[in-house]
């Protein structure tokens, strides 16, 4: 037993601080966990509450909840200690203004404790923590300002504390833990020295505060605590570090600074409150701007991403595909992501918002710079290595045009090469189609297509931009695909890819491959997760009309036999297609101001203006891929009345690589046959082809027919791509081998289109995209249609004069003409001439395997004699095509 003698005197508070308590009283609620903590305590043990943080209100609440608790006070003595209050804190607060968190502070009252024990055999002290957590959970009615000041992670101020009491101390919340016996942990130590032993009890004390915490308000995200030490202490950054200092010749300290500085310009500081907060203010914002925001698909992601790292990959459409994605993620239940935006966004005001909504910032390009990064994939390394879910855009930007963008495989290379060096949890890949009916940056969009220059963000532009806030957009889809795993990727590259993971310098030579194929996969598994909406339908259908215009009844028509190709062909069963009949679907075009009704006494025409056409050409765009088969089968039968089935079926698989490389789709050549035989039965069966000669001839209906008409409006949304195609190798054949170089052939090809587009008002501003070019420039090098010389010019065999010859069953002499007569070249237009007999208007050779509108039956037999004999040079070219140049 204690004397008395030994005990200190017991102490009431001091007035002023029972005072404090009653004026604080109204605004605090407290709820005790549990609600009956004195059957928690040892009977005859004296009690010492530790709390977290030392702060005057956190004590106010600890001896409110001890009274009403009919617990011991904190503020009394110590029995058994000359400790003159029974709690301390793990960390204080020194000074008023300027005062810092002290992590080990509570190193002295432990020790102070422990000595009193080692003095006293038969004493012990039962030490109790209590966790304060003000406004731990306020509800989504409680306001967005009250969810800023809830409880987090970070230790506020005392000004930062007032206002979270004020704001949310009605719920308040004690959490009482188990005592823990001092003697106990005093005997299980053995002969320690007081100091050590309160320095073991501060560090067991310390993470069981954080395990509380985490328990109750969830894992701590935030970057700048958790993760910006660790990387900059990793290996590849401090060697990164010694390089800089020797390579120019500065201090290793200055370099370590210069490493720090790139580093905070890079993390994330993420923070639930923030995050809270936006979902209060986003909520109302979309409620402004949007009709509504739907999810497909979203319980079968949810279901995969267990036991996963979660990689979000959505197409980059808008600046609101950010928010989009992390408030619907955030109200779903799910923990948002940490995105990777561009630098061009880290504004004043906006950037610090962004960085605590879980956004981290990356340059355009890492060249030149060796530290930065290092530093940037040591930082992705760690947010895969502790299993955060993260987002980025491997099209790099936001897609002007509507398609989606040629894939830049850098992201993905950082994340498997993060997980080949720590490959703890498997990665998962979620690609997300969304989708939008009307885009905030419509304007400026077309704008840069037309050759405006891009406008730099800033915070005045985005002020400006502000007036956009007085329209409505319609509503909005958020489609999840099909997700990627990327263990079964590595498995197929490499058998032993986990010997990788011993050395993470190395760089395995089917690395570049293994990227290149996912982002392609990832490209093709968000368009087959594409939402079809009403303004996608209309523009498929308005904008392939000359005039952009179409009866009311046509148009009606046009849209029954879009919405049954989609369900009776389902693209994927990932693909989502609006419930709204045509008259419903006409109807909302009007009332979204797409489209507008000219009213007549035969009939009213629905048209759209020239300005909403270039605009309404990215709604098409989104969903031109769900049309490509449709597309090309009807392309066949543009300039032809009858075709060999046969015919349509071989150019389809000639056709192919090139329209897949574009559209992303998701068949191989063979898969893309069996499509095209599936399209041309249901165009059988809804009367718009016939077939005779036993099934092995196709024929439409003459040109003023309604079937011919539809088959029109649907083949239109595709010429353009053969257009462009016939655009580069006209280019090519004019020009010659041997004269022309990658670049100069893209810029010839780009003037060259933008020229037609002048004369023809076509209302798409990718026609003259220099991208498209490119990939299809790329492709053709990938077959071995062309290649390049010794000096860096193009050089080409036959095959190219066959795709001149195959193109002319597609395009009208009219078009080719056009197109011959502006594209730049030097003395080869008589060589081309020999090729294409439209440039001299010989129209003695007709297009194989096709019989133009004014062919009769009789010649079908003499026309498939010759397409044999045609086939079989074609295939001795394509053998030549095969081998090297110098074979």
């Amino acid at each position: 037993m204690i004397s008395s003698a030994d005990t200190p005197a017991r102490q009431p508070a001091p007035w002023w601080f029972n005072l404090a308590g009653q004026l604080l009283q109204p605004w605090v609620r407290i709820r005790r966990d549990p609600a009956e903590p004195a059957t928690l305590l040892q009977v005859g043990a004296p009690v010492c509450y530790v709390i977290e943080r030392d702060g005057f209100s956190d004590a106010l609440i600890l001896q409110r909840a001890c009274r009403d608790a009919g617990l011991p006070s904190p503020m009394q003595a110590l029995p058994g200690t000359r400790r003159r209050r029974s709690v301390f804190a793990l960390s204080r607060r020194d000074g008023w203004i300027f005062g810092r968190n002290r992590k080990r502070a509570a190193s002295e009252p432990l020790r102070q404790l422990a000595q009193a024990l080692q003095n006293r055999p038969d004493f012990d002290i039962q030490v109790v923590p209590v966790s304060i957590y003000v406004g731990r959970a306020p509800s989504r009615e409680s306001g967005w300002f009250r969810v800023l000041f809830s409880e987090n992670w970070v230790m506020v101020g005392r000004f930062g504390r007032l206002l979270a009491l004020l704001l949310n101390g009605r719920d308040t919340v004690v959490h009482f833990s188990a005592p823990v016996s001092l003697r106990q942990m005093l005997d299980d130590s053995g002969t320690i020295a007081p100091e050590r032993f309160a320095r073991k009890v501060a560090r067991v004390l310390r993470t069981h505060f954080h395990r509380i915490r985490a328990a109750v308000i969830g894992p701590d995200l935030s970057h700048k605590r958790t993760v910006v030490d660790a990387v900059l202490n990793a290996e590849p950054v401090r060697a990164a570090i010694a390089a800089t200092a020797s390579k120019e010749k500065i201090t290793p300290a200055k370099a370590w600074r210069k490493a720090n500085k790139l580093l905070l310009e890079i993390a994330a500081d993420y923070s639930h409150p923030v995050v809270r907060s936006a979902s209060f203010l986003l909520s109302n914002f979309w409620n402004k701007l949007y009709d509504g925001i739907a999810m497909h698909h979203f319980d079968k992601a949810r279901a995969a991403a267990p036991g996963h790292e979660v990689i979000y990959v959505p197409c980059h459409r808008s600046h609101a595909d950010y928010l989009l994605m992390s408030y619907q993620l955030h109200v779903s239940g799910v923990v948002v992501p940490h995105i990777a935006a561009g630098v061009n966004l880290n504004l004043p005001v906006i950037g610090p918002i962004l960085r605590r909504g879980g956004a981290f910032f990356l340059r355009r390009s890492f060249r030149g710079n060796a530290l930065y990064s290092v530093v940037f994939n040591e930082y992705v390394a760690q947010l895969i290595d502790r299993g955060v879910p993260m987002e980025y855009f491997i099209e790099g930007g936001r897609s002007r045009t509507g398609r989606l963008l040629a894939p830049r495989a850098g992201m993905l290379m950082m994340t498997i090469r993060a997980f080949l060096r720590a490959p703890r949890r498997p990665v998962l890949f979620q690609p997300v189609y969304i989708g939008y009916e009307k885009l905030m940056e419509g304007a400026s969009y077309a704008g840069e297509l037309s050759g405006k220059a891009k406008e730099k963000e800033s915070l005045i532009g985005l002020l400006r931009g502000l007036k956009v806030l007085r329209q409505r957009y319609g509503h909005v889809a958020l489609n999840f695909g099909e997700p990627i795993e990327l263990t079964p990727l590595l498995d197929a590259a490499s058998s032993d890819w986990r010997a990788a993971a011993a050395d993470p310098d190395t760089k395995p030579e089917w690395l570049n491959s293994v990227a290149d194929g996912l982002a392609e996969q990832i490209q093709i598994n968000i368009n087959r997760a594409a939402d079809v909406n009403p303004i996608n339908l209309l523009a498929l259908a308005l904008l392939a009309t000359p005039k952009h215009a179409m009866a009311e009844n046509d148009l009606l028509t046009q849209l029954e036999l879009s919405k049954a190709m989609l369900e009776e062909l389902p693209y994927s069963d990932r693909v989502t297609l609006t419930p709204m009949n045509p008259t419903a679907i006409i109807a909302y075009g009007e009332q979204m101001g797409w489209i507008q009704r000219v009213q007549h006494p035969l009939g009213d025409v629905l048209t759209v203006s020239a300005e909403q056409a270039v605009l309404l050409s990215y709604f098409r765009n989104n969903v031109l891929h769900l049309n490509a088969t449709a597309a090309w089968v009807a392309c066949c039968f543009l300039n032809n009345r009858r075709m060999a089935r046969a015919s349509v079926l071989r150019l389809g698989h000639i056709i192919y690589p090139f329209i897949q490389a574009e559209l992303f789709l998701p068949w191989n050549a063979d898969g893309f046959v069996a499509q095209i035989e599936a399209t041309i039965d249901f165009f059988v069966r809804r009367g718009l082809l016939e077939c005779t000669n036993d099934g092995r001839t196709l024929e439409r209906s003459p040109g003023q027919d309604d079937g011919a008409f539809q088959l029109k409006v649907i083949a239109r949304s595709l010429i353009q791509a053969f257009e462009r195609y016939y655009i580069t190798i006209a280019a090519l054949a004019k020009n010659g081998p041997h004269t022309m170089s990658g670049g100069e052939l893209e810029s010839a090809c780009t003037l060259t289109a933008q020229r037609l587009s002048l004369l023809n008002e076509l209302t798409a501003p990718e026609f003259f995209d220099k991208a498209l070019f490119r990939g299809f420039i790329q492709k053709l090098r990938e077959r071995r249609i062309i290649w390049t010389d010794t000096d860096g010019k193009i050089e080409y065999d036959s095959a190219l004069e066959n795709m001149v010859r195959d193109a002319r069953v597609i395009l009208s002499r009219e078009v080719r003409h056009s197109i011959l007569k502006i594209t730049p070249g030097g003395d080869k237009e008589s060589d081309l001439a020999e090729i294409d007999p439209a440039a001299t208007g010989d129209t003695a050779v007709p297009p194989i395997d096709s019989v133009p509108d004014d062919a009769s039956a009789s010649d079908l037999h003499q026309r498939h004699v010759d397409a044999e004999k045609l086939e079989h040079e074609r295939r001795s070219g394509e053998e030549r095509r095969t081998q090297p140049p110098g074979v």
